[in-house]
């Protein structure tokens, strides 16, 4: 039987929700997922449903959600259902939502030098069936500087900092850019790059995030 995922895209049309869920689709599509995708948070409303799926892909940055609304999409993924995605669109998805960021286990806060900045992206954890005979990369897009879970299980990090900002008085530091987590019985996954579907597309990204949504579903294919 084949597995069951649902993206939800809206938000801050500059991320590209559309664009993203559309990649995202076709990477899952081409491991034979049954995927459906959604332009409405409502959908979280129906916890049956929910619970059916293998994963959830949220592609919604700077965006409200309603508490029935979060309230369906937290008991889908403590119930075990995965929980997968990247940049804005998860992580910067419902500023004023602890609860979300708890979930997801990091919420952006700053991108100094914006889409200009040119940085390392550099695998920290090697042994992971998502970064396995990945080697580091370049990148030139928004470097995400963030609030992390420290329980996090870091995959992939960049150096801080690059661009000019407060931020340099404190010095050189590492900061995640790839993670997985558990909430509840839900896998999550979690990647910082993404700002413009052309950034997803690219590798070794597109390779990595679709590892990455394949862990968070227990897909078979992913090791």
């Amino acid at each position: 039987m084949a597995q069951r995922a649902l993206i939800v895209w809206g938000g801050w049309e500059g991320h590209e929700p559309e664009q993203v869920a559309n990649v995202f689709a076709d990477a899952l599509r081409r491991h034979d997922f049954d995927v459906d995708v959604s332009d409405t948070l409502d959908v979280f409303l129906d916890g049956e449903q929910l619970a059916g799926l293998d994963l959830i892909v949220p592609v919604w940055s700077i965006g409200t959600i309603g508490d029935e609304q979060l309230a369906g999409l937290l008991a889908a993924v403590e119930g075990g259902v995965g929980l997968g995605g990247c940049h804005g669109g998860m992580c910067d998805s419902f500023r004023e939502c602890p609860d979300y960021q708890f979930m997801t286990g990091g919420q952006w806060v700053a991108h100094p030098g914006d889409e200009g900045v040119e940085y390392a992206v550099r695998i920290v954890d090697r042994d992971h069936v998502i970064t396995r005979g990945v080697d580091d990369f370049v990148v030139r897009s928004e470097q995400y500087y963030m609030h992390v879970d420290p329980a996090n299980r870091v995959l992939a990090v960049t150096g801080f900092p690059v661009a000019e900002g407060p931020h340099v008085a404190n010095g050189a530091v590492d900061m995640p850019v790839m993670w997985t987590r558990m909430h509840g019985r839900g896998r999550v996954f979690y990647c910082s790059l993404g700002h413009r579907a052309s950034v997803v597309e690219m590798q070794p990204t597109l390779e990595l995030c679709t590892r990455g949504l394949l862990w968070a579903a227990r897909a078979e294919a992913a090791g």
